[in-house]
């Protein structure tokens, strides 16, 4: 099986099956929202596209950020802790985040994507290996110096070749990515430490998070496997 590595910059150029990692925090968040009860989550890339689109969607929330933070209009913020605090039974969500849904944006020319992270790991290999692939493109959504989706996308490459990882070292390389320094620092409780913990529960849930186009929209589900 042959995998290539991609970035945001590179992406549009990825065909056949592409997974778009996001970690910390984009498509963790997302899996723990469809834990909560969402129906289904649009991707967008702008966070003007998010309110308009929840304007005319029918009991629809927008959640994601800008610069980490969320954005004025916003209901939910870009964290796997906050959300969790919600009942989202048949809400539908849409989502900016500034990596996460601009890769799946920019992967215009994906015949076959999923959007992934640690927590939906197993599920999301469950789901490529029924389609017998013969190569696979991962979406380093952060850039190949954020550690953590580089790790994720390596674990995936091991689990897609039959090893079994070592789950502590990944974790570890989480903890110790750039992206979780802000996460580390008491002084900025808008970004909680508690959402490294659920970002790195490998395997959390059975689902994985399929993206398919549908009106010239990007609607992501979660896939019981």
């Amino acid at each position: 099986m042959k995998f290539n590595y991609t970035t945001l910059e590179t992406c549009h150029t990825a065909t056949g099956i592409v997974l778009v990692i996001d970690v910390l925090r984009a498509f963790s968040t997302a899996a723990y929202a469809f834990s909560c009860g969402a129906k289904e989550i649009y991707l967008v890339s702008e966070v003007q596209e998010a309110l308009d689109l929840k304007s005319k969607t029918e009991n629809a929330k927008a959640m994601g950020e800008v610069r980490g933070l969320p954005p004025q209009g916003f209901d939910f913020g870009n964290s796997p802790t906050q959300i969790l605090e919600h009942d989202l039974t048949d809400v539908t969500l849409l989502q900016r985040t500034g990596a996460g849904t601009q890769g799946a944006v920019r992967c215009k020319n994906a015949n076959v994507m999923l959007a992934t992270s640690f927590v939906v790991a197993q599920a999301t290999i469950n789901y490529v290996l029924k389609l017998n692939p013969n190569e696979i493109t991962f979406v380093i959504t952060g850039g190949m110096g954020n550690d953590e989706d580089v790790a994720c996308a390596e674990f995936l490459e091991k689990l897609l070749n039959g090893y079994k990882p070592d789950n502590k070292s990944f974790i570890k390389r989480v903890y110790e990515s750039n992206d979780a320094v802000e996460h580390l620092d008491p002084n900025q409780p808008e970004f909680p430490e508690t959402d490294l913990d659920y970002c790195t529960r490998i395997n959390a849930f059975d689902f994985a998070m399929p993206i398919t186009r549908k009106n010239d929209s990007l609607v992501m589900q979660a896939i019981k496997i």
